[in-house]
């Protein structure tokens, strides 16, 4: 997959970034974690009863933590190597924690760590599991990762259609993730920057809710990542938010570049202030090596 047709950064590079999450309207507990600062961004989704999802998801997101601080000059295969070895980690940690009889605590997780090549930045997207990380450039929301799931593997057999997937009885069942058995492999997919990317890490309660062209929508509606985020929440909440959500939008851009350029659409106005949507907005900008 391309980072689309636009052109690609050097450095410096400035990252703008903002996070929201809500237990959903259904749901007692937020049994997903995140992770956005400095150059990583990450969403996990818990699994595994009430009390070992929240902790399964935490765990994986901790053990990610160092991560955030950068890779240094890395060809794709070393980073991925990198990050493979705290997902090792994680997987590690998750295995201790008590559960159920018969139950495992696991979690899914995805997301998007900035490194740098030749001088250029590139995004290492990873995932286990089916939240899901997207790029929007160009106007086009493109889904980089692929849902490690039943329904994904009906899909890709030929088996059901994308609208039946939505609604799918097994559309919950996950293939691959952190924690239950032996560790699974991650995909990682290694992408030059875009000058106007914007990269967007959920779990499965916003894509559940809202399909991709309305997702898309919101994304180039509000050019403040933070705006974008809390209103990817508040209409997946009005939706049904049938499950616990959380986002993470990303932008990255030249440092010197107009964040209200014509290539983002005019800001939106929202409507989110909820005492459950816990908004983290951030900026960083990059101009030596990562």
């Amino acid at each position: 997959m391309s980072a689309g047709d636009g052109q690609h950064l050097e450095l410096p590079l400035e990252v703008r970034w903002g996070a929201a999450t809500h237990r959903g309207a259904r749901r007692s507990l937020n049994e997903d974690s995140h992770l956005a600062s400095g150059r990583a961004f990450v969403v996990a989704d818990g699994m595994g009863g009430h009390d070992a999802g929240e902790v399964a998801s935490r765990v994986a997101v901790e053990a990610l933590g160092p991560l955030s601080a950068g890779l240094r000059e890395a060809a794709g295969e070393s980073a991925a190597r990198d990050v493979e070895e705290r997902l090792a980690v994680a997987h590690e940690r998750l295995q201790e924690i008590g559960t159920a009889p018969g139950r495992g605590a696991g979690t899914t997780i995805t997301g998007v760590i900035l490194v740098e090549h030749e001088g250029a930045p590139y995004w290492l997207v990873l995932n286990l599991g089916d939240s899901r990380t997207y790029l929007l450039v160009d106007g086009r929301l493109e889904q980089v990762s692929v849902d490690h799931s039943e329904v994904q593997e009906l899909l890709d057999a030929g088996a059901i259609t994308a609208a039946e997937a939505r609604t799918h009885p097994r559309r919950h069942v996950v293939t691959r993730a952190l924690g239950p058995g032996p560790r699974p492999a991650a995909d990682f997919w290694f992408l030059p920057v875009g000058a106007h990317d914007r990269m967007l890490v959920c779990s499965d309660g916003l894509t559940v809710e809202l399909d991709d062209a309305r997702i898309a929508e919101i994304l180039l509606a509000d050019p403040d990542p933070q705006v974008a985020a809390d209103r990817l929440v508040a209409e997946a909440l009005h939706a049904g938010g049938r499950d616990n959500i959380t986002v993470v939008v990303v932008d990255a851009r030249s440092a010197d570049d107009d964040p209200g350029a014509e290539h983002t659409a005019p800001r939106a106005e929202t409507e989110t202030d909820d005492e459950d949507t816990l908004p983290r907005a951030h900026g960083l900008v990059m101009g030596g090596p990562l």
